[in-house]
């Protein structure tokens, strides 16, 4: 089974799928995880993956672009 993940922080998550029951199942081939840092598909020159809310609420929301557009890679 492939599980691929897109994150901001995919750093963060490289060590809780080195653990446990996730270990045991990528190492017998099971399971494989691929983990995908959001910011590599912006287009923006400072990889920026927020963007402002539209009402006049406080807080920040997720920009569509990176997630649209087809990767580069």
């Amino acid at each position: 089974m492939r599980i691929d993940i897109i994150t901001v922080l995919p750093e963060i998550l490289e060590s809780p799928f080195n653990h446990s029951i996730i270990k045991r199942a990528k190492e017998k081939g099971l399971a494989e995880i691929f983990l995908h840092n959001l910011r590599d598909f912006s287009d923006d020159k400072h990889r920026r993956v927020d963007d402002y809310s539209f009402g006049k609420g406080a807080g920040m929301v997720m920009a569509i672009q990176p997630l649209e557009k087809p990767s580069k890679h």
